[in-house]
């Protein structure tokens, strides 16, 4: 295989076996009810609280098999690939929960594996069965082996260890070069707390309590913190990582403690990262972690006292990014980008509640494309693209934003917040377009997924891309004025982008140079712009085409 500089994320699948056409939504698409017009689809049932029919998980897959397998270079897979538990008169066992995580992965395996392209799973919060989540308190056990064993082709020989340990794992996607981190954020997922009254409260998800080595989301960070160091260690031959999971990190989805330290790894390591790519949320949009999320939850009413009014749980979503990207420097004041970090939340496959989605990075490999993969990591295919030598990093306590307060226990997790001295951030591929930098992405969904029937072929569109059209034409996978091959395949565009002489378009809003944290902050700032067209753009993609929130 040649590198390609792309690869897909897929997330939240939910396959529904129990799925019927013509049911009604209030029943879970599950039956029919007299007298009611609105009626499930073949594909699916959009803006509804249905899962995905069988047809559209196939359906997903061989379309990505058709278009895009031979397009890619890996493929990153974000959990829940089981229906909700949300019929009390068709309960999910775990049984059903392994048999359909089991189907989708051997259609992956069919699909990606058998033209050697990488694929990387994560545990989603479906995935398991609510009432076992305390197996992970006891590893190994039938879950983790249950999944090492579904996703043997997946993982890594060496890996193994820590994915029977606690369902995590990391993987070579280029060997030599490139690699993603899957995360299990079961151990940091607040809503896990209290799930059994028999046993220690909560269990196995103990909200990484300070110096408790034998809480497993301490245990998780520690072999994270160490796959990091051991990557960067490597740096010299210009390695890069990319952080995957199912929960995305935020301080309302995660433990405080938790939280604060994946916040502090994300930024202490930020010139090995390139990014981190969640799902769980349906929703389509970006946010900032920030040096000033680093701390221990303290006392828990006094931390709401602390809270901005749009930033508490009951302002939506969007209002929230809103009046945290008003919260950004002007672009005439002065910013430490060492300070901040992009997680991005890709909508799902299932309608539910929106409609059906999926995601095409591009990644900056210069002077790469014509290697092949397995040959990429060797040190003779490295000169001359270089960016940056030994990381130098050094981390200062405290923060000058936040007044620290609580004692020596936030200390040792990084004080209140964070100040980070590293001059060789400037350089790396998360902060400038250099080799392995995000370059941008093409969002595809189906909004006619209610409008096909057994007889029609379905088609997924373009959204929208984060390009320039001038990038999109001319940019070239490497992210310089090459021609070696487009950033996105022609027969995957729409007619009107395929024009190069095309100006303007309604599929490129954000016209982003590349997909650095600069770049980032630069497009937060144009949309928090009160009254902007920009605003009313980012609000229709966020929620996929729907109206708000469910």
């Amino acid at each position: 295989r040649r590198l390609h500089g792309r690869f897909l994320h897929i997330t939240d699948l939910h396959p529904d076996p129990y799925y019927k056409r013509g049911a009604h939504p209030s029943t879970a698409c599950h039956r029919k009810k007299p007298k009611k017009k609105r009626r499930a689809g073949y594909y699916g049932t959009a803006y509804k609280e249905c899962d995905s029919p069988l047809a559209l998980t196939n359906f997903t897959l061989d379309y990505l098999e058709e278009r895009w397998s031979d397009e890619i270079d890996f493929v990153i897979w974000t959990g829940d690939s089981a229906r909700h538990d949300n019929d009390d008169k068709i309960p999910r066992p775990l049984s059903e929960v392994y048999e359909l995580n089991g189907a989708v992965a051997e259609k992956m395996k069919q699909v990606f594996s058998s033209k050697g392209i990488p694929v990387v799973p994560t545990i989603g919060n479906n995935d398991v069965w609510r009432g076992c989540s305390f197996f992970f308190f006891f590893c190994p056990n039938d879950i983790t082996r249950t999944y090492s064993s579904m996703w043997g082709s997946f993982i890594p020989p060496d890996s193994q260890v820590s994915f029977l340990r606690g369902g995590y794992f990391s993987v070579e996607v280029v060997p030599g070069a490139l690699a993603v981190v899957s995360l299990n954020t079961m151990y940091f997922y607040s809503s896990n707390e209290g799930i059994l009254f028999s046993m220690p409260s909560p269990v196995g998800v103990n909200g990484c309590p300070t110096g408790d080595d034998d809480d497993p989301g301490n245990q998780q960070f520690a072999w994270f913190e160490d796959q990091l160091t051991t990557f960067r260690s490597r740096q010299l031959q210009n390695r890069g990582l990319r952080c995957s999971g199912h929960v995305p990190p935020t301080d309302e989805h995660y433990y405080s403690r938790c939280y604060g330290r994946y916040v502090e790894l994300s930024l202490r390591f930020q010139d090995t990262i390139l990014g981190h790519l969640f799902g769980h949320l349906n929703t389509d949009h970006f946010y900032f972690m920030k040096a000033d999320d680093v701390h221990v939850e303290g006392d828990t009413d006094a931390d709401a006292e602390e809270t901005p009014e749009l930033t508490k749980h009951a302002a939506s979503l969007f209002d929230m990014l809103i009046a945290d990207f008003l919260r950004l420097p002007g672009p005439k004041d002065e910013m430490d980008y060492g300070d901040y970090a992009v997680v991005n939340v890709n909508p799902s496959v299932v309608p539910n509640p929106y409609v059906p989605t999926f995601r095409a990075y591009v990644y900056n490999v210069t002077g790469l494309t014509d290697i092949g993969v397995r040959e990429v990591g060797t040190s003779g295919h490295y000169g001359g693209v270089g960016f940056r030598g030994s990381p130098d990093c050094q981390r200062k306590s405290g923060n000058r934003a936040v007044k620290c307060e609580g004692g020596p226990e936030r200390d040792e997790l990084g004080g209140c917040g964070v100040d980070f001295d590293c001059k060789v951030h400037v350089g790396s591929p998360s902060r400038r377009n250099v080799l392995w930098t995000p370059l941008g992405y093409a969002q595809y969904w189906m909004p006619k997924v209610e409008k096909y029937d057994a007889r029609d072929t379905p088609e997924y569109e373009l959204e929208y891309l984060t390009f320039s059209l001038l990038r999109l034409h001319t940019g070239g996978v490497a992210g310089r004025t090459s021609n070696t091959q487009p950033l996105i395949p022609l027969e995957n565009l729409p007619e009107e982008l395929r024009d190069v002489e095309v100006k303007k378009s309604k599929y490129a809003p954000y016209e982003m140079e590349d997909l650095t944290i600069p770049s980032w902050v630069e497009l937060a700032r144009k949309i928090g712009k009160e009254g902007g067209k920009l605003r009313k753009r980012f609000r229709k993609y966020m929620y996929v085409g729907g109206t708000d929130e469910p």
